[in-house]
């Protein structure tokens, strides 16, 4: 195996993060390879800029990086430390860009296991100088694995971007990844049909080779936006050859004029409206870094799993109020007992591990923090701190005593 690639800066623990100088982070995503989601994501980067918003890009695909090339930055040196010991980010186009490949040059393959992708990522968002973005987009690796994941658990999304070809394989799976976004909780912003049609680069008429109007369809039967259709145009591939993305290069070109008006959606989009302020960390013995909420927005019909506020009306008590109006309020043992970890069931079987008598009747949180958008982590007063709770399974708790406002 080789050397791990040299470390971005300090290491980030804890479980949730301050975000200072990132406004909304998008997720550009895909089911499965080859679709042209990085192509994407530059030229949605560098459209976004054109409107005048301050962009970012991480490259999340550790093993695979391509922004780089994408966007000409050079990967012959590695990335500088500012003064505050933050990595200063490339610049390219207007865009700042941080990636692996930047980390490990042209050749030198990045051999890591999955905690060590895991502190990548969160380096990449939490350790880089981004000096003030309006937007950071985080181009994903293909599927729903790990990187995926550890992303919704560890930052606050504000949407995805799906992106799919015509083909009837891709759009199939395009829904699996739609899906687990939606579980974690990540608003979908829409999807993006890559490939759309053929280009003639001699006459620039459109021949749609694959089958046509696959991605709106989907987005009409999942419910969710359609962002547009890309045609295909040999000039995409070689301008990000180049080093200079298509909507920078040759701006007049219909997959530029494409891109800009996807970037005019996403721009615009809301992702999620008023909720719960993400992300939190809650010291629950001194009720300091409590979430700060909107209870105010709730109202009937609202969706019933969004959290709007969280509060500790006692030190035993946590209540939540949902978006439909109602509130849950759960006994903090109740809480440690309800806890669905490796270590208390059984993965396997359901069956459970842990044994209630050895839950001390005064026990207590000592921490609560937002994993994502879908959950919040819990530390317990006797050394138990591996639960997630998901949102979905707080307002389904049987054990909870639900209120109209």
């Amino acid at each position: 195996m080789t050397d791990a690639p040299p470390k971005l800066g300090p290491q980030t623990t804890g479980g949730s993060d301050s975000l200072p100088g990132i406004g909304r982070i998008i997720a550009v995503a895909s089911g499965k390879g080859g679709v042209g989601k990085s192509t994407v994501t530059t030229n949605l980067a560098l459209a976004l800029a054109a409107q005048g918003l301050t962009v970012g890009v991480v490259d999340a695909d550790l093993y695979g990086p391509s922004i780089p090339g994408m966007l000409g930055v050079p990967t012959d040196e590695p990335p500088r430390l500012g003064p505050d010991q933050k990595v200063i980010p490339a610049e390219a186009h207007g865009v700042k860009v941080i990636s692996m490949g930047m980390l490990t040059g042209d050749d030198k393959p990045a051999i890591l296991r999955g905690p060590m992708v895991a502190k990548y990522l969160r380096m990449f968002i939490t350790e880089v100088a981004w000096g003030g973005v309006d937007v950071l987009l985080l181009d994903l690796p293909p599927g729903t694995g790990d990187v995926q994941l550890t992303l919704a658990q560890a930052f606050p999304l504000s949407g995805a971007v799906i992106v799919t070809t015509p083909q009837d394989v891709s759009l199939k799976i395009a829904r699996r990844g739609l899906r687990m976004m939606e579980q974690v909780k990540v608003p979908i912003l829409g999807i993006v049909e890559n490939m759309s049609g053929f280009t003639c680069p001699s006459c620039g008429s459109v021949t749609h080779i694959f089958h046509q109007g696959g991605g709106e369809r989907i987005a009409r039967d999942l419910g969710v936006p359609f962002l547009g259709a890309v045609p295909l145009d040999p000039a995409v591939v070689d301008c990000g050859d180049a080093g200079r993305p298509l909507v920078v290069a040759q701006p007049e070109a219909p997959a530029a004029e494409a891109y800009r008006a996807i970037a005019a959606q996403v721009a615009g989009g809301e992702g999620g409206g008023a909720r719960l302020e993400l992300p939190f960390d809650w010291n629950w013995a001194e009720n300091t870094g409590a979430p700060r909420g909107h209870p105010e927005a709730a109202r009937e019909g609202g969706p019933p799993e969004v959290p709007l506020a969280m509060d500790r009306p006692d030190p035993r008590t946590l209540a939540i109020t949902w978006a439909d109006g109602a509130v849950t309020r759960h006994d903090v043992r109740d809480l440690r007992l309800a806890c669905r970890c490796a270590q208390c069931v059984d993965e396997m079987s359901g069956r459970a591990l842990l044994d209630p008598s050895t839950v001390p009747l005064d026990v207590t949180p000592v921490r609560i923090w937002s994993l994502g958008n879908y959950a919040v982590g819990i530390a317990f007063s006797d050394g138990h701190q591996s639960g997630i709770y998901p949102f979905a399974t707080l307002r389904a708790m049987q054990a909870a005593e639900v209120e109209d406002v």
